[in-house]
């Protein structure tokens, strides 16, 4: 007996030197990332950005040479085109920038108004609601590949627009180009983002397309200045945000802008701009927070 108890603690698998202590877990509810969770927004990043590049003949270069398209219908049909000038400019040149900026702007709502939409109708939503991501985080992720996509098409459609015979896009003012292209392509991020959450079917998808963004982006001082539309129409278009987004993008290019008289006006826009992207950032991170049409 003794030579079993000596045996017994002889034995190193049998020895411990320290009490087990049971694992203890978080109380429901509490986070276990503290601070931002980098890697997992990341990765939501790489994912949506990856989704959108698989067919990037469809969501990159097709917008270019559909823009393209607009730019030689319109400068055609209206005749010499290239000889009329606008704020300075020949005609194709200043719808040059519209056309870039519009056509970023579709392209961000095109992106995030997806992301949830396919999640709902295949069944996969899931895959974005059970990673330990917070509602900030899973909305900058896909947010940001919306603006990325943004981007892409932004330089995709300039580039084609560089071939067009009398087409210049000279660079007056860079922080107008960056900030109202940024802002524009943020608003339309936001926007389909809302929009995924709640459609349920692509139908309704469609109709915020067909129906609103289109119609505000086509109406928006693309093709024509406002000084040339009735008083009444005038009011219309200055309060349509796509306007400004428009109008301030080609500022960055021509150096003139029908928003206002001088810097100013345009200084203005571009914080009006800001502060309604951080009005649609609440309301979407509200949404999103609320699980509405998404948590059954």
């Amino acid at each position: 007996m003794a030579d079993q108890d000596s045996a017994a603690h002889s034995d190193p698998l049998r020895t411990t030197t320290h009490p087990v202590v049971p694992r203890q877990f978080l109380p429901p509810g509490e986070p276990v990332f503290r601070g931002i969770n980098k890697i997992g927004l990341w990765s939501l990043y790489l994912k949506e950005v990856r989704r959108f590049m698989k067919v990037q003949t469809q969501t990159v270069w097709a917008p270019a040479v559909t823009t393209l398209l607009f730019l030689v219908i319109f400068s055609v049909a209206l005749g010499r085109g290239s000889e009329r000038e606008v704020l300075g400019v020949n005609f194709v040149s200043f719808i040059a920038p519209g056309l870039v900026v519009m056509a970023m702007m579709q392209n961000a709502f095109a992106n995030t108004s997806f992301s949830f939409l396919s999640g709902k109708i295949q069944g996969t939503i899931i895959d974005l609601l059970m990673p330990p991501l917070s509602v900030g985080e899973l909305m900058t992720g896909i947010v940001a590949s919306g603006v990325t996509r943004a981007l892409l098409v932004g330089l995709a459609v300039a580039g084609a627009m560089l071939l067009y015979p009398n087409l210049t896009l000279q660079i007056t003012h860079g922080w107008a180009i960056v900030w109202f292209g940024l802002m524009g392509s943020i608003m339309l991020s936001l926007l389909g983002l809302v929009a995924s959450i709640w459609a349920e079917k692509f139908d309704h998808n469609a109709a915020v397309t067909n129906f609103v963004v289109a119609p505000l982006s086509l109406l928006s001082g693309t093709f024509y200045t406002i000084d040339r539309l009735h008083p009444t129409f005038q009011a219309v278009s200055m309060a349509n945000p796509f306007f400004y987004v428009i109008s301030g993008f080609r500022y960055g290019f021509v150096g003139q802008s029908d928003i206002g008289e001088g810097q100013v006006a345009v200084l203005a826009a571009a914080a009006g701009l800001g502060v309604l992207n951080l009005v649609l950032a609440v309301i979407t991170y509200r949404v999103l927070q609320s699980g509405w049409k998404l948590k059954g």
